[in-house]
């Protein structure tokens, strides 16, 4: 019997429960629950604005974007992002998706702390993202409802999850800098325009909706 949480159904095929069992092995709770949310919120976001997507394209994205952050993933020569894109596609070919699919798949793990550019894109692109920057920045926070959120954080729960977020991301990247180079242009502004101030990724995630 399939898993419902806050009305959205919790794909239960053989493939998104291997997807699942691949997650809870490699990765900690931290980021085993908050991969659940990033599935849970995206389809909330996805419902709340009518999209059409596909659940289990979103729940591979969704579990499989933060396994760059794990030790059995993790790489020192590329992006985070592109550790977990790469592996979700490895998995799909496996269970015989290729194609535009998986590529729909890698094209949301790899774009998802790339800032507007994936709410552009096929639903279930957008959706990861949807999903990620409302569990971490509190993006969408009230597109939500408080008894979807109530919900879906009881079944996954987020303790000191600001703090401990920050955390895996230092541990996840620190021995790779050079993967983070991020938006150039911020580089730009800041050099020519006189009182430029670059947004703070770790303030909006401390100061967000979010209560820890």
């Amino acid at each position: 019997m399939s898993e419902t949480i806050a009305g959205v159904r919790i794909p239960d095929s053989a493939l998104a429960k291997e997807a699942t069992e691949l997650v809870r092995e490699a990765a900690p709770p931290l980021l085993f629950d908050h991969s659940r949310r990033v599935f849970l919120f995206g389809a909330l976001r996805g419902a709340e604005q009518r999209l059409d997507f596909d659940p289990e394209l979103l729940y591979v994205g969704a579990m499989f974007h933060d396994l760059g952050l794990t030790g059995s993933f993790a790489r020192t020569d590329r992006r985070f992002e592109i550790d977990g894109a790469e592996e979700a596609r490895r998995f799909l070919h496996a269970h015989g998706i290729t194609g535009e699919p998986a590529d729909r798949v890698w094209t949301a793990i790899a774009l998802h702390t790339t800032p507007e550019v994936p709410l552009h894109m096929a639903s279930e692109i957008a959706l990861v993202t949807r999903g990620v920057e409302l569990d971490v920045l509190g993006v969408g926070y009230h597109a939500v409802s408080d008894e979807q959120r109530a919900a879906v954080t009881a079944a996954h729960p987020r303790p000191d999850f600001k703090n401990r977020i920050l955390a895996a991301f230092t541990a996840g990247t620190r021995d790779r800098p050079a993967t983070t180079f991020g938006n150039v242009k911020a580089d730009v502004l800041a050099h020519f325009v006189p009182g430029f101030e670059r947004g703070d990724f770790v303030e909006v995630i401390l100061g967000s909706d979010w209560s820890e």
